[in-house]
């Protein structure tokens, strides 16, 4: 019985997926045609996440570990480990004042209808060229200098391996940061790898705890930020799962 909810479940996500996608996707698209009315087309994109992520029955509790506050005035590198289709959802909710930008696969942009969205308001990137994974920077410097803050997995995807906790950090956004002098906010995600899997039917709804670990400022090189941010969120996952 279990089971069969589960894949109701999964059905229901396609399903409110489709019609969230038709019913905002539309706006987005419009509004995201002009650089500077992306701001606007943010709010509608924020509106698709919540929509998403409570339209499947998640919940989130945002625990503070350190006392800076988000500056809405500056931009954002912003990070987080990666474990679920679902993390996707919460940096939009958890940042309403600082329209973001995702760094994401360009495979993303096959999907009907979401893809030819996706394709506007995201920075694509190839992982198998080389040339693609370099231009990120660029691309992400012009959405920056827009205005917007840029969200990126550095774990690169979700670990095939479900048994990895946490995968090894790439450098993109430590390098991003160190060039452009965006602080990086840290976050990370618990709760979500099991109430979302990618491939078993043991997923189910339910509170996620969502903390915030840290504003490091490019003061130090990419190597050492990246350093810092990964022992930080793998301390934060071994003391709280």
């Amino acid at each position: 019985m279990k089971k069969i909810l589960n894949y109701l479940w999964r059905a229901w996500l396609i399903i409110l997926a489709f019609f969230l996608t038709i019913i905002l996707g539309i706006p987005v698209y419009i509004l995201s045609y002009r650089k500077k009315n992306y701001k606007y087309a943010y709010k509608f994109i924020r509106l698709w996440c919540i929509g998403m992520f409570y339209g499947m029955g998640m919940r989130y509790e945002l625990i503070n570990l350190t006392h800076k506050k988000v500056d809405k005035n500056r931009q954002y590198v912003v990070i987080s480990n990666h474990t679920s289709i679902m993390d996707i959802m919460l940096p939009c909710i958890l940042f309403p004042n600082h329209p973001l930008c995702y760094v994401g696969k360009k495979e993303l942009e096959k999907i009907p209808i979401f893809g030819t969205i996706y394709k506007r308001i995201c920075v694509m990137v190839d992982r198998s060229s080389a040339r693609s994974r370099a231009d990120v920077y660029r691309r992400c410097a012009e959405k920056m200098e827009e205005g917007n803050s840029i969200v990126i997995f550095p774990e690169g995807g979700v670990p095939d391996d479900t048994t990895i906790v946490l995968d090894d950090f790439k450098d993109g956004a430590f390098t991003l940061s160190s060039k452009h002098n965006s602080p990086i906010a840290v976050f990370t995600f618990i709760g979500l790898k099991e109430m979302f899997p990618f491939d078993n039917s043991k997923g189910y709804p339910g509170k996620v705890k969502v903390f915030f670990n840290d504003i490091l400022e490019p003061t130090e090189s990419p190597k050492d930020l990246k350093t810092k941010a990964f022992e930080t969120i793998k301390k934060t996952i071994s003391e709280h799962c």
